[in-house]
Order: C-alpha cells, then sequence, then structure tokens
C-alpha cells in the first residue's frame, strides 16, 4: 500500500480545521483535510446555522401571533414545516458550498479527502474512502477536529425507540403533536420556544432543580417563566427511568420525581442531554494519545496532545463547545506555529456565548455564582429590561441585565437577558478587555432610542455608597 506524505494532515472539516487547512496552504504546506461527513462540520450542518435560521421562522409566527398587541389584526399563523425545512437546507447548502469553493478552489495546496481516518501511529493514517482501496497517509503534524455528537443516556426502554437527536429533527418534515424534550440545557431551551412557536405542545423534562445548570438562579427563573409564558410545560427535578411507545405511536416516560413517578406522554421525543466526543473511531490508542476519563482529547496551551506534533482542536478537547471558541482554537494553533515570536494560549481567554432564546441571553465572565465559588470580592448591580425605553417601545419588555464588577471598578461579568443580548453582551466585553472602569462609560452619550442606552442605567447601580 503506497503511502502519501503531507506537511500537514486535518481530521476534520469544522470551525478550527478549514481555517487552519488555508492558513497552511498560504504559507506553503502540502495540507490534505479528511472530512466523513459533511464539510463544515457542525456549525454549518447541524448546529448553529440551521438552529438559528428555524428559530427566525419561528420568530415570524410569534410575531403574527402577537400582533394585535400592536394595533395590527392578528391571525394564527399556520406552519408549514416543510417550507421552513427548505429554507434552512437552502442556506446551509450555500454555506457548505462556499467551504468546499473555498477550500479546493480558492486556495492552492489543500487536497480534500471523504473518508474515515484511523491513526496507525503517531504520524500516520490509515484513510478509508466509500469506495476504492485504503490509502496510507502519513504528515509531520496532524490536527483532530472531529467534534462530538448526541450522547444518548442509559434510560431503559430507550434503545430501539425512533427518538430524535437535534440533527434528526431539524430535518423532520412534520410538525409534532407533542414534543417532549429530555434535558433542560441551552440546546432544549431554543427547540422548546421554536417548536411551541411552531404551534406544538412541548414539555421539557430536567433532572436538575432548574433550568441551565450553569447559570444562576435568578436568570433560569426568568428563562423558566418566559417560556412558561408562552406555554412550554417545564418538569424539573425529574430522572426519567424509562421510555415506552404504543401502537399508536405515543411516547411514554415514566420519572422519578419528590412527588412520586409521573408519566408524561408525547408524539415525538427528542433527547438533548449532552454531547460526547468522536474519539472512539479514530485508533488513538495507535498513537498513545491520552484521553480524559470522559473520552476527550487532552491538551496543552498550545492545544497540543501528549504526542508531539498532533494538536487537538475545537469541542474534541473538552473546552467550551461553541463554534467561536474553535475558530480562536485555529488562531492559536496558527499564531503558534506560523508567526514568528508570536505566542498564544487556550488557557484564561474570555468565554463569551448567547443562548438564542428570545430574549437572547448573552454571556460574559463571571456570573454571581462562580463569584462566589472564588471568593471574589464584587458587587453586582440588576436592572430590569423594562426600564429601556426602547423596551417599551418594541414591547420586548421580558428579562433584566446584570453586571458585577471588582473592589478596582472593572467589570469582571455580564448576563444580559435581553432582546439582542447577544449584542449587548459584546458592548461588556469590549469593556472588560480594555480594562475599563465603569465610571468610564457610565457618563456615555448613546444614540437615543437605543438598546444601548441601559448602559448608563445600570451603571448608575453601581455607585459606591457616599
Amino acid at each position: 500500500m503506497p503511502n502519501t506524505s503531507y506537511d500537514a494532515l486535518i481530521i476534520g472539516s469544522g470551525q478550527a480545521g478549514n481555517p487552519l487547512a488555508t492558513a497552511l496552504a498560504d504559507a506553503g504546506q502540502r495540507v490534505a483535510l479528511i472530512e466523513e461527513n459533511l464539510l463544515g462540520g457542525s456549525c454549518i450542518n447541524y448546529g448553529c446555522s440551521p438552529v438559528k435560521a428555524m428559530l427566525a421562522s419561528a420568530e415570524r409566527a410569534h410575531q403574527l401571533r402577537t400582533a394585535t398587541d400592536f394595533g395590527i389584526k392578528d391571525a394564527e399563523p399556520k406552519t408549514n414545516i416543510k417550507a421552513v425545512v427548505a429554507r434552512k437546507d437552502e442556506i446551509i447548502g450555500t454555506m457548505r458550498e462556499g467551504v468546499r469553493s473555498n477550500l479546493t478552489e480558492e486556495h492552492k495546496g489543500i487536497t480534500v479527502l471523504e473518508g474515515h481516518a484511523t491513526f496507525t501511529g503517531p504520524r500516520n493514517i490509515l484513510f478509508t474512502p466509500p469506495t476504492g482501496p485504503l490509502q496510507e497517509l502519513s504528515a509531520k503534524r496532524i490536527f483532530i477536529n472531529t467534534g462530538t455528537r448526541a450522547a444518548i443516556p442509559d434510560i431503559e426502554g430507550l434503545d430501539g425507540l425512533p427518538y430524535l437527536s437535534t440533527t434528526q429533527l431539524l430535518d423532520l418534515k412534520e410538525l409534532p403533536k407533542h414534543l417532549l424534550i429530555v434535558g433542560g440545557g441551552y440546546i432544549g431551551l431554543e427547540f422548546s420556544q421554536m417548536y411551541r412557536r411552531f404551534g406544538c405542545d412541548v414539555t421539557i423534562i430536567e433532572s436538575g432543580t432548574q433550568l441551565l445548570e450553569r447559570e444562576d438562579d435568578d436568570v433560569c427563573e426568568a428563562l423558566s417563566k418566559i417560556l412558561t409564558d408562552e406555554g412550554v410545560e417545564i418538569v424539573l427535578g425529574a430522572d426519567v427511568r424509562h421510555v415506552s411507545r404504543n401502537e399508536e405511536g405515543i411516547f411514554t416516560l415514566t420519572a422519578s420525581t419528590k412527588q412520586g413517578d409521573r408519566r408524561l406522554r408525547g408524539t415525538h421525543l427528542l433527547v438533548a442531554t449532552g454531547r460526547t466526543p468522536n474519539t472512539d473511531t479514530l485508533g488513538l490508542d495507535q498513537a498513545g494519545i491520552k484521553l480524559d476519563e470522559k473520552g476527550f482529547i487532552e491538551v496543552n496551551e498550545r492545544l497540543e496532545t501528549n504526542v508531539r506534533g498532533v494538536y487537538a482542536l475545537g469541542d474534541i478537547h473538552g473546552g467550551p463547545q461553541f463554534t467561536h471558541i474553535s475558530y480562536d482554537d485555529f488562531r492559536v494553533v496558527r499564531d503558534n506555529l506560523l508567526k514568528r515570536g508570536k505566542r498564544r494560549s487556550a488557557k484564561q481567554r474570555p468565554l463569551p456565548y448567547c443562548v438564542y432564546t428570545e430574549p437572547q441571553l448573552g454571556r460574559i465572565g463571571l456570573n454571581e455564582s462562580q463569584a462566589q465559588e472564588q471568593g471574589l470580592d464584587y458587587r453586582v448591580a440588576s436592572m430590569p429590561v423594562h426600564t429601556i425605553g426602547r423596551a417599551r417601545e418594541t414591547g420586548r419588555t421580558n428579562g433584566f441585565w446584570k453586571v458585577l464588577v471588582d473592589p478596582q471598578d472593572r467589570i469582571v461579568g455580564a448576563s444580559i437577558l435581553c432582546a439582542e443580548g447577544g449584542e449587548l453582551m459584546t458592548m461588556f466585553q469590549l469593556v472588560m478587555m480594555g480594562k475599563l472602569k465603569y465610571q468610564q462609560l457610565q457618563n456615555m452619550v448613546i444614540a437615543h432610542p437605543s438598546w444601548a442606552e441601559g448602559l448608563n442605567n445600570v451603571f448608575a447601580k453601581l455607585a459606591k455608597p457616599e
């Protein structure tokens, strides 16, 4: 079997792998990028882009349903889910083709290989295409960017039933009459509001005592109220022990609660209980690459594994599972390998993220729970969204802002549950990166009427007592 040698092998066409391939190729290296599934990784194909495209359709339905509040004759919208899915498919299809064009036409030196990669040694890969002969590949450096897949809990009766992952639900061309969602994390919340606005009955079943276990209690309580006001049923503290499905296609979930067993029934079941790494079929043991107890690849601050010259980028190394973090992984590796004198670390970088419910939850830095765990001396200011003029004018008054500052009056974290919360959160991130004191922005002239005027309101609450 012939061996083809490259300067770099990249396994996985995700948000870190693709730009790294082009950067290395532009630097004159011979690069092979191996993708087993679809070019573009999870973000384009079954994560950020398709979910947000369908959330936009759900928001339009909600606007029609609530139009009477704005003096417009309302009409109950009828969701054409086939058209919603078709719009989503068109968007991601265009994006996927853009990725292919960028890799194969706009940059020289990249070979895209479609198939499966398995390590046979620290620098060697066995490549298995869908058809044709196996190939042996080797490279000076290998980069793993294979991401994660849905984690399926060990629930009696679940195996063999036609439950849905988020990927499958995004392609479903029928509206569930009653969608059961196991899992009250970011994914569960976004899908619950989406399908409720499409006109479905929706129930979230969460084993913990609150939604979004990493968020502060007040944030979770506010989001819970927003969802329940729209008609989403939320069942907390419910440990699902058994799942069955009858001849009519109705799922029955038996869950243990403090009040005793509870049975929940629905026509469709979404399992959204987290992600598991795609490391189990890569033959990592043949390369001596270490994994943690959950199967994620262990890396140092440069994202290099314990095997010199082998790197892991994106969700596969167990860091925060966000597209923008994966992209920053690319920048860390690029700068350390290609830019002389410039060193970047993947440790202690800012972690902005957004939950795309309506309103959005934008987060940067620490929340109160984390600040207390670290023993940080902080002050906090909280402000309801309805105090912002723009909120009252647009009728988007749900939510609140919460900002933490340290004894030096520098912002250490913000939780922004508000319309355009993700965009507003970025302003706080810029302030934090500039290490500015909040007083430097408190009297800033802000265009009226805008959401950003909330800055003046919330900063006023941070003033130290005389």
